[in-house]
């Protein structure tokens, strides 16, 4: 396995034009789906930059997997933010700290406008932990953004809806 570089979308499927109505017949395209993943320590309580995705990108989900557990005072939150530090999500704690495993993802209503299209530009998504009380002296996330590589329209040439 590997690491390569690509311009533009990735169509995979065995029918690229639709010529009837029955399957095998049927254009059966679709776009691959990528990750990219970085850590994200106690320490990093002002913004770090985590990713950076190319414009037109479709983010599928975020996933933050905590190795070891993040031990401060309360209200221990992992923000995962835009270049303008609006929430793109967030993993808040259940008592104290946020656990080890896998940690759930929280995504609101209003953020989900930014998930369908990243916009025309390349897109920096950053990440911070915070917490109140005592500070945090252990904690370490690795977090992942599964992501559609798009056009920087944000569309795909051939869209899996036309005939």
């Amino acid at each position: 396995m590997g690491l390569a570089t690509h311009l533009g979308s990735w169509l995979l499927g065995t029918v690229k034009n639709t010529t009837g109505t029955t399957a095998g017949t049927i254009r059966n395209m679709g776009a691959t789906v990528v990750t990219q993943s970085n850590v994200l320590a106690y320490t990093d309580t002002t913004a770090k930059q985590l990713f950076v995705l190319p414009a037109g990108a479709q983010i599928v989900n975020f996933y933050v997997d905590v190795p070891t557990a993040f031990n401060s005072g309360t209200n221990n939150v992992i923000t995962i933010s835009d270049p303008s530090t609006n929430s793109l999500a967030a993993v808040t704690a259940t008592s104290a700290n946020i656990t080890a495993g896998r940690a759930t993802v929280t995504v609101t209503a209003a953020q989900i406008a930014e998930y369908i299209n990243v916009g025309t530009t390349d897109f920096i998504i950053y990440g911070t932990f915070a917490g109140t009380g005592t500070a945090a002296s252990t904690g370490l996330a690795t977090v992942t953004v599964e992501y559609v590589v798009r056009n920087s329209d944000g569309t795909y040439v051939p869209t899996a809806f036309t005939a």
